[in-house]
């Protein structure tokens, strides 16, 4: 008999969750980064339909957002408060810090505690909240603007980042884009409770970060889950054992390659983000989606998208 895995609850359910920043959040969230224009710039094509994603992604059973400041800039957070505020007390906001965008779209470095803080709090005003559940420290030390004066010790971040979660503005610190190295010293000296990894089938080259948190019961929420639009990135959807797989389930090869990630450890939340309440509705019925172990050994065959 096949044995099967239960990995994952009912959009309505109560299993399947995990800690993050003083909350317990359902496995599977919603990141907010698609809601602004195209190039995370400016309005939505569409503001009702994106205020109809948030209202949608709460009447589902998601407490978990994630967000930033940078995201439009502006545009996500205002959106979140259009749609959400006053926020429900266990709802997860989650924001990032570490870059800004300038007046052109293009990704500027702001790593210097100073401006650290100075973008917690911004995120806080736009939110219209005192507090958020965590913010991500997100590292740019391999960005192609980074400097190498822009490169800041991650212990005077993280002193920071601890100093606004002692003060109450941060429930947790969480950190992005990070090493295994940097999250062992993110763990020793803040107390993390998430990181932000690029993680997905086809790109499984994180999985002693994500086992190093399953260890120390830090959250891990994967980005690019179903690979990305960009085209050195492989796409879980187009991966031949999950288009298979998801043809006899009935379902999306998205939703086979979250329910995956969900399979892969009980730390893992998702946070897939869409401007499209009907994508949306897809997203969160992967959490129903239950993969048995010959499914996850199906899935995991070696493919040549796969990097070494």
């Amino acid at each position: 008999m096949t044995k099967t895995t239960e990995t994952s609850l009912t959009p309505a359910g109560e299993a399947g969750t995990f800690p993050l920043g003083g909350l317990t959040v359902r496995r599977l969230g919603y990141g907010a980064m698609q809601l602004p224009g195209p190039g995370v710039i400016g309005p939505p094509r569409d503001h009702d339909e994106a205020v109809r994603v948030l209202r949608r992604a709460v009447e589902l059973g998601v407490d978990h957002i994630d967000t930033a400041q940078f995201y439009g800039p502006d545009v996500a957070n205002a959106l979140i408060r259009e749609a959400l505020h006053p926020y429900a007390d266990d709802l997860a906001l989650v924001s990032k810090v570490g870059a800004r965008r300038d007046a052109s779209g293009r990704w500027t470095v702001a790593q210097r505690p100073d401006q650290l803080r100075e973008d917690v709090e911004a995120n806080l005003r736009s939110l219209g909240t005192d507090r958020v559940a965590a913010v991500n420290l997100r590292r740019m030390d391999t960005h192609p603007d980074t400097r190498p004066a822009d490169v800041v010790p991650l212990e005077a971040q993280l002193a920071e980042m601890v100093a606004l979660r002692d003060e109450g503005k941060v429930g947790g610190v969480g950190v992005s884009t990070v090493t295994l190295a940097q999250v062992d010293t993110a763990i020793e000296q803040a107390g993390i409770v998430c990181v932000q990894n690029a993680y997905s089938l086809l790109d499984q080259s994180d999985t002693p970060v994500l086992e190093r948190c399953a260890e120390a019961g830090v959250a891990y929420v994967p980005y690019f889950p179903l690979g990305s639009a960009f085209a050195h990135i492989a796409s879980v959807t187009d991966h031949p054992p999950v288009v298979a797989l998801a043809a006899e389930r009935g379902v999306t090869p998205a939703q086979v390659g979250l329910a995956w990630l969900l399979a892969r450890s009980p730390n893992v939340l998702l946070i897939p983000g869409t401007s499209s309440v009907a994508h949306l509705e897809q997203n969160v019925a992967a959490a129903d989606l239950r993969l048995s172990d010959d499914d996850v050994a199906r899935l995991e065959l070696p493919s040549p998208d796969r990097p070494d």
